[in-house]
């Protein structure tokens, strides 16, 4: 191999990495999709809450709808992905999204909004399973880890784009302060052109499906082997390096042929392969954990603290704000450090952080609530409210800098080839169906106990998250695609199969 070719494996600073850099960019426009779609709806539920007068469950049920979508979406995507190839399935999670975003903006009443939220969920569920495994597929390995951990990234700038523009679009409205039931252009109500604006990401992304070619491993899986030579070219910077990168693809393709029957998910592990019950349970923990209940739910905290509830568009800034600072610092230092290192770090100080908001919430009291006559909240004494608030912080720190990328990264990276698609698939839907039950768990706990016991029970997961990081989740830095079959678990001097 020439020297051309060993750079970018090697130092990780061939000026040719750029190229993937871009193709990885525009593979995560999907993530933002994601996070516009999920914070957008926060500006928007209570105006067509109180227009199609909704009760809470029902209410409650039209935002989480879109989660159940993205888990369909998920698992179909990993399979159309196998068959149309990775970009034609990113093509069509970016028309879902677009027509849906204009659906919801101009829904009748509750159930065709239903229903137009459940295919915004398809196309966000096809886009999170694509983006990590084009990526995956594109990146050199020297800077895979960092490539992979861009669909966080683009998932908290979408959370953060979608909060400017709800706050943007409701103080536009006439008259005094921000109103999403306001109306604005052409006699529609400011809560439906926060659905509608989100047809912006989904042309861009659309656009971009369109441009950027074709996954290598796709193109040599359909034969299309001097295609596939000419994309990792401009990857790796020498066509040499690439002949040799898609004769290994040959190689673990011919592999799998001969394997064909265990190209499949089923395996003996109650009935599937324990390298996709690593997938799923990394998804599940991922949002076992209640980071969603920090930004969903977030205001039962800072009013707690003493916040008022017409200060939500500040804290929940300063939140989102935090989030892309650290998902930012998880970047530089994923393809240095490595990915169990700061999983583990991360299950630790998630842990630690909560454990001491469910600490804090020992000693609140229940008090009447100023801005709503007849009504109570929750209210931390003293120092207790400080001390929750930093913790809070502190746990979307960690999450970010952690298990909010890295589980993306190995979702992409850790499956043979012959069932990379499948299984992330399979371990996406598991995530979206996770994220829909705390979603939808947290209020009803919260009445029933207060926030302790939620904010004990997340804790207690994020120490199983640790331990089942040690046991069970191999490093993958550094290491080909190619290889990924022959990884295994160092703990100490022992080592198990992942």
């Amino acid at each position: 191999m020439s020297s051309a070719a060993a750079a970018p494996d090697g130092a990780g600073r061939s000026p040719y990495h750029g190229k993937a850099v871009g193709l990885a960019v525009a593979a995560a426009v999907g993530g933002f999709l994601f996070g516009f779609d999920s914070s957008v709806i926060n500006g928007a539920v209570k105006a067509f809450t109180e227009q199609f007068e909704l009760s809470d469950a029902l209410s409650g049920f039209a935002v989480a709808v879109a989660l159940l979508g993205c888990a369909l979406g998920a698992w179909l995507g990993g399979r159309l992905a196998d068959r149309w190839g990775r970009t034609r399935v990113m093509f069509l999670g970016a028309v879902l999204f677009f027509v849906s975003s204009i659906l919801s903006g101009i829904a009748f009443g509750v159930w065709d909004l239903i229903l137009w939220r459940f295919m915004a969920g398809l196309g966000i569920g096809i886009a999170s399973v694509i983006a990590p495994a084009y990526i995956a597929e594109i990146a050199p390995a020297a800077i895979r880890g960092r490539l992979g951990s861009l669909q966080q990234l683009a998932i908290v700038l979408g959370i953060f784009a979608a909060l400017l523009a709800d706050q943007v679009l409701a103080v536009a409205t006439p008259g005094e302060g921000a109103d999403a039931s306001g109306e604005l252009w052409f006699g529609l109500e400011a809560w439906r052109w926060m659905f509608m604006v989100a047809v912006i990401p989904a042309t861009v992304y659309g656009i971009l499906a369109l441009r950027i070619p074709e996954s290598p491993r796709y193109l040599v899986a359909k034969g299309r082997r001097d295609e596939a030579v000419d994309v990792l070219t401009q990857v790796l910077g020498s066509r040499d390096a690439a002949q040799d990168r898609v004769g290994e693809i040959e190689g673990t393709i011919r592999a799998d042929a001969e394997l064909a029957s265990q190209a499949t998910l089923r395996g003996p592990r109650f009935g599937l392969l324990p390298v996709v019950w690593v997938g799923i349970l990394l998804s599940v923990f991922q949002q076992f954990v209640g980071i969603n209940v920090i930004f969903y739910y977030s205001n039962t905290l800072w009013q707690a603290v003493g916040f008022a509830e017409s200060d939500s568009f500040t804290y929940s800034t300063i939140t989102a704000v935090t989030n892309v600072v650290v998902t930012l610092v998880a970047i530089a230092l994923v393809d240095k450090v490595g990915r169990r290192p700061m999983l583990l770090a991360g299950s630790a100080g998630m842990a630690l952080c909560l454990g001491v908001m469910a600490l804090a919430f020992t000693q609140s009291t229940e008090v009447p609530d100023p801005a709503n006559a007849g009504e109570m909240m929750t209210q931390l004494p003293g120092g207790w409210g400080t001390t929750a608030l930093i913790a809070a912080n502190l746990f979307v720190v960690f999450f970010g800098a952690s298990w909010g990328p890295l589980v993306w990264v190995l979702l992409g990276e850790m499956f043979p080839n012959r069932i990379r698609a499948a299984a992330l698939g399979v371990a996406a839907a598991a995530q979206w169906v996770a994220n829909f039950l705390i979603t939808i768990s947290f209020p009803p706990l919260l009445g029933a106990f207060g926030a302790t016991v939620p904010y004990l029970m997340y804790a207690v997961f994020a120490v199983l998250s640790f331990f089942f990081t040690l046991w069970k989740v191999p490093e993958t830095k550094g290491v080909e695609l190619e290889d990924m079959e022959s990884v295994k678990v160092v703990r100490r001097t022992r080592e198990s199969t992942a």
